[in-house]
């Protein structure tokens, strides 16, 4: 039965082993009391530490009255030793095991393994805090991944909208637990897309090299390339191999620097987008002397984003991330379409969120935005009012869809800021536009869209971060024939003609397509390699010290009794 089939099933009998808790009368009296009835307490007093309890582990057993949920009289159950199981192996999927309680959790099982050893039952209001600990890390671990460890929308305010997911996690426990598939509803919750299972994979992989010493710092040093010799070449080469660009049997006898350590020098070179020319520079240099340490964090911080995902991506959808730079389109898992983009700037950066792609505008007027005309365009307009001329702007009002011209002679501008600008700046169709000449439109609170640019130079540069917040696509045409290929009259003669026109042209999409506005700087392309982008937005640091503050607000010492569970 799936997670969602269990949301929706309703259960009209008990199974026996749901009896079997109820009828363990001591360990409920004892839940009750720990729990009681005086309100929702936060904090389980073990051993002197405070272990911090969600709201919800109180709902839980309020609505079970207080029944056991993983242990009985006799100790573990067994969907019970299967959750401690899952809680030990968090860190796989990029999470901490000890945010889940699992080393109090480990203390009381070995107990009852050494008590049933001997005979002896372990004391109901130990089994209970058991129960209780092993219920809040289950909530804790589904709350976790079903939207992320921390909530992007605080992390990064007003630059990040995730994707909620509105699931009964109380709910979706009783039931599970009903059914015997608790540990199933957990996995179930986890994302399942290729992209996530792999780089988790890689983050095994990665650990696995950090417990054997990570790879060798390679020192400063002169330039080398294929043919050369330097001393360094070894250390180059045991980086290269570990990493997975040289296969072992490639490695040389000596110090030159041969063909086989250059074409594996490239294939990193590509994986961290650095100038793949397989020469030992400084850039690369750089690249190369991150530590295994600091990519598993960015392995780790890169699976909290893919949970903070809708898991349906949908069947077609476009997907920027910005860290790359680049634009994928997608059908049913693979990509069709990829081309590079210009993001925002660090200064107006492009945020992360998904819409819907519903509309093309051909030949599209530029409606300047106040920011903009505050800070760029007033100044030049002041300065010399034939720059509107010039760069083929013009100012409107509009009143009941009709348009009105103002003269830009007829205002005084020495008074004018971008509050009182007396209507609305905007540019003209035409290859002048800084929209080029076709935008791609799904309406968000952000304002941002991708469009075509004049400025084609930019795409030739390696980090591509000049516009204001908006996506500048390096193949519009391609793109626009893409969207409308199976739309009725249109075909690439007519999308030429449309992008070359004067007037704007608004075309909606038959289905409107999904879009998602990335952030990835860890990540496992198509072809199976790990790729590594730099943090352009510095998002990442930002992350790591979220998730830092929140490993630490699990475990609080008990400094006074009011309010604790004991």
């Amino acid at each position: 039965m799936t997670l969602l089939a269990m949301l929706f099933v309703i259960l009209t009998t008990t199974s026996s082993q749901a009896q079997e808790f109820q009828q363990d009368a001591p360990l409920t009296g004892q839940l009750h009391e720990l729990l009681g009835d005086s309100g929702r307490p936060s904090i389980l007093n073990v051993g002197g530490y405070g272990l911090a309890l969600v709201d919800e582990t109180y709902s839980f057993y309020r609505q079970r009255n207080f029944a056991a949920a993983w242990v009985t009289l006799q100790g573990l159950s067994d969907q019970g030793q299967r959750l401690r199981t899952v809680l030990q192996s968090a860190d796989r999927e990029g999470l901490r095991p000890e945010e889940y309680h699992i080393k109090t959790i480990d203390i009381f099982a070995e107990q009852l393994r050494i008590f049933h050893g001997q005979g002896k039952p372990l004391a109901p209001l130990h089994l209970a805090r058991l129960d209780i600990l092993l219920t809040d890390a289950f909530l804790r671990y589904a709350g976790d991944v079903v939207d992320g460890r921390v909530e992007a929308a605080k992390v990064y305010s007003n630059e990040w909208r995730p994707v909620r997911r509105p699931i009964d996690l109380v709910e979706v426990l009783q039931l599970s637990l009903e059914s015997d598939q608790a540990v199933k509803a957990l996995q179930e919750m986890l994302p399942d897309d290729p992209g996530y299972l792999h780089l988790r994979d890689y983050l095994a992989t990665y650990r696995h090299l950090a417990v054997d010493g990570g790879w060798p710092q390679l020192p400063d040093g002169p330039l080398v390339q294929s043919g050369e010799s330097d001393w360094r070449v070894p250390w180059l080469q045991q980086h290269l191999i570990q990493t997975g660009d040289l296969p072992a049997f490639s490695r040389s006898a000596d110090w030159v620097f041969d063909e086989a350590t250059a074409e594996a020098l490239t294939r990193f070179q590509r994986r961290h987008d650095l100038k793949a020319d397989g020469v030992l520079g400084p850039k690369t240099l750089a690249a190369l002397n991150v530590s295994v340490e600091e990519r598993i964090r960015q392995i780790e911080i890169n699976l909290e984003r893919w949970r903070w995902l809708s898991r349906d991506l949908g069947r077609r959808h476009l997907a920027v991330n910005i860290a790359d730079f680049s634009l994928e389109v997608v059908e049913e898992g693979e990509a069709v379409l990829a081309m590079p983009v210009v993001v925002g700037t660090d200064y107006r950066r492009t945020p992360v969120f998904s819409a819907r792609l519903r509309y093309l505008d051909f030949a599209p007027y530029w409606n300047v935005p106040q920011t903009i005309l505050r800070e760029d365009k007033l100044p030049l307009i002041k300065a010399d009012l034939n720059f509107l001329e010039s760069h083929h702007y013009e100012i409107v009002t509009q009143r009941k869809r009709i348009i009105e011209w103002i003269d830009p002679e007829t205002i005084d501008w020495e008074g004018v800021t971008a509050e009182t600008f007396p209507g609305m700046l905007r540019q003209k169709p035409g290859p002048w536009n800084a929209l080029g000449r076709v935008k791609f439109m799904f309406p968000n609170k952000f304002h941002v869209y991708l469009h075509d640019t004049p400025e084609r130079h930019l795409f030739d540069r390696k980090r591509r971060s000049y516009s204001s917040g908006c996506i500048r696509v390096q193949r519009p045409f391609d793109l626009a024939l893409y969207l409308l290929q199976n739309q009725v009259g249109w075909d690439a003669q007519r999308i030429e003609e449309a992008m070359a026109a004067d007037e704007t042209l608004r075309v909606l999409l038959d289905e409107p397509v999904p879009v998602h506005i990335l952030y990835r700087t860890a990540w496992v392309d198509r072809e199976g390699r790990l790729q590594f982008r730099n943090d352009i937005y510095q998002r990442d640091a930002v992350l790591y010290t979220a998730l830092r503050r929140h490993n630490r607000k699990t475990v609080v010492l008990v400094a006074c009794s009011e309010g604790i569970l004991e």
